[in-house]
């Protein structure tokens, strides 16, 4: 039967721009590192806000769940959601960016990282250790997913871009016991998206960025978004800017007048509410969604 033109147009706007997310894959099949003998909470899910934002609690096992590009052109990129490394923001820090990223051409990871801080360990031990498993596994399967495994990046909001910062800026050493196949290529990204990223300038120190972030002449290149007006990090990021300025790395910084924090893909009727355009032309300029 032929459909009218008007019903297969809507029809047409109406379909997804992006394939189904693939089944969540635990990242620690073995058992999650160091926490075998904790009694925590069960994970738990609630929408919360005006934008009825998905909120994840009490996560203790952690997974990545890929999203494959209909149109692949190679590139990944490991999600990480925000929340203070207390809560994840699900949606408009994960689900949406990743369905984004597909519109791109790229493959994108949501992961779901271990919250809330584990007590006794800096607040992002159990992430990094996640994250760094995450691009292990990408890597890993890069055949299978149709991944360029030299053009796996990572983006993070607020917590999640702190979280981001800290693989990017790593030395590659994890700090669990690597698995031989999954582990075997390197754990540092190719590239980083920052976005409204938290903790990055010392509490000490308003000059220096925090100590476990460590910019070198070896730091992969990076895009930074952030807001004037979001007074508690956009001193972090314009100084994480100027320690990669130093090193002669490759670094983008916007900082927008008004915009404030947490605002996610678009929940935004500023003028902020751009940044995934440039986040996108940065991407391409630097050569990072060339075909394979």
């Amino acid at each position: 039967m032929k459909l009218p033109a008007a019903l297969l147009a809507l029809l047409t706007m109406s379909a997804p721009l992006h394939a189904a997310p693939l089944a969540p894959i635990p990242l620690w099949p073995k058992g999650v590192p160091g926490e075998a003998d904790l009694k925590l909470p069960a994970e738990s899910i609630e929408l919360k806000g005006d934008y009825q934002i998905e909120i994840l609690s009490n996560v203790s096992q952690p997974t990545l769940t890929v999203f494959p590009a209909e149109n692949p052109n190679g590139a990944a990129v490991i999600v990480c959601p925000g929340g203070g490394y207390n809560i994840l923001a699900y949606s408009h820090e994960g689900t949406e960016v990743c369905e984004w990223l597909n519109s791109l051409g790229i493959t994108a990871g949501l992961l779901k990282y271990r919250v809330p801080r584990r007590e006794g360990l800096e607040k992002h031990d159990a992430p990094l250790q996640d994250a760094q498993r995450a691009i292990g596994l990408m890597r890993s399967r890069a055949a299978e997913w149709q991944i360029d495994p030299k053009r796996v990046g990572i983006l993070g909001f607020s917590a999640g871009g702190h979280l981001a910062t800290m693989a990017l800026t790593s030395d590659g050493s994890r700090r669990y016991e690597a698995d031989p196949v999954i582990d075997a290529a390197s754990a540092v990204p190719d590239f980083g998206v920052l976005v409204y990223a938290a903790y990055l300038l010392d509490e000490k120190n308003a000059d220096a960025l925090s100590p476990e972030v460590k910019v070198t002449d070896k730091t992969p290149p990076a895009f930074l978004v952030i807001a004037h007006d979001d007074k508690n990090f956009v001193e972090g990021n314009a100084r994480f800017y100027i320690e990669m300025l130093r090193k002669n790395r490759p670094c983008e910084l916007h900082i927008f007048a008004k915009g404030g924090h947490g605002f996610g893909f678009k929940n935004t009727k500023e003028e902020i509410v751009q940044w995934p355009e440039l986040a996108g032309k940065w991407l391409a300029a630097e050569g990072f969604l060339k075909g394979r």
